[in-house]
């Protein structure tokens, strides 16, 4: 992987970074956020970290996730942002760090930023002065591994754990279609640096509450099966009854595909009254990625994401529409 001239240039002659990642983070962005700041850091350079919501239970282990600032605490500081350049990583529009309606004043100053994206989703938003969306990539922490080679840093053991636990997470810890002989030998070169496989895997996969495991089962008792695509949804109802939180559903969606006879897995997430996150993954090359272009949301092929509006049975029914066309 080629790392564009104008990316190493940007980091090589200047000294200010915001680094944010998506709302609901996830291994991939968070892993990528730390390993980038950590490496700008090394050539004497200063770094804030942002992310809208909390840092997941899941990835708590990562190293420096204390770092991580919330919005509101940049908020504070909105005068002394003018000198830093926006890096967004895991993610290519501004929507996905922070919501306009919500924070506009704090919006309307990071669009004004000199900005910078790091990325590998499939859909594209336009936002950034500096692009750099590699889609083929399994996922970002491939991308900040390639860059701190670029920028002749050696790669700490603290980068490495946290470039490890990225990849692992997009790759369903290498068990996806995106895990290439090129995703192996970064892995075993971030084990040859301190990466440690069963220690990561461990906590990303296998550090479940009592709650999330009784939360994981009301949502497999709400399985709806039609030719091939399989739905599951939490509500709210469910995450106060189980004393869970919007953290504790990650990776619930791709259960369904374990039936042989399931190519699309759908989770509906109840935000709002009448308001879902729907997350898809799917297998055997069906791109659920235009399927959710269509309601304004987007990532990649085998696995994307939107928001729909409406009451469960009319967002399924709008989703069944689009799907049995692909299914």
């Amino acid at each position: 992987m080629l790392v564009p001239v104008d990316i190493v240039n940007l980091f090589k002659n200047n000294d200010k970074f915001i680094i944010a990642t998506h709302m609901s983070p996830d291994g991939d962005g968070l892993g990528s956020a730390l390993a980038l700041s950590a490496l700008i850091e090394m050539l004497n350079k200063k770094t804030m970290l942002v992310c809208r919501d909390p840092i997941p239970y899941q990835c708590k282990f990562l190293p420096g996730h204390e770092k991580f600032i919330t919005l509101d605490k940049l908020y504070s500081s909105v005068a002394d942002l003018k000198p830093y350049n926006l890096v967004l990583v895991d993610c290519n529009d501004i929507s996905r760090v922070i919501d306009k309606e919500q924070s506009p004043e704090i919006y309307l100053a990071l669009s004004s930023l000199n900005s910078v994206v790091i990325d590998h989703h499939e859909t594209e938003k336009p936002f950034g002065n500096i692009r750099w969306i590699e889609p083929d990539a399994a996922a970002t922490g491939l991308m900040v591994f390639y860059l701190i080679k670029e920028l002749g840093i050696n790669i700490t053991g603290e980068m490495a754990i946290n470039l490890y636990a990225a990849i692992a997470v997009d790759t369903g810890h290498f068990r996806f279609n995106n895990t290439t002989s090129e995703v192996l030998r970064i892995a075993a070169t971030l084990v040859d640096a301190g990466a440690r496989p069963a220690e990561i895997y461990r906590y990303l996969f296998e550090s479940w509450s009592e709650g999330r495991f009784e939360l994981f089962m009301k949502v497999l008792n709400t399985l709806y099966k039609e030719n091939g695509i399989a739905i599951v949804k939490v509500t709210k109802d469910m995450l106060k009854e189980t004393h869970t939180s919007l953290d504790d559903i990650e990776h619930f969606v791709n259960f369904p595909k374990i039936m042989g006879d399931i190519k699309v897995s759908i989770l509906f997430n109840e935000i709002d009254d009448n308001y879902y996150k729907i997350s898809l993954r799917s297998k055997d090359e069906i791109n659920v990625a235009q399927v959710a272009e269509i309601f304004g949301g987007g990532g990649h092929k085998s696995a994307a994401g939107c928001r729909i509006k409406a009451n469960f049975e009319t967002a399924k029914r709008e989703i069944l529409e689009k799907l049995r066309q692909m299914v």
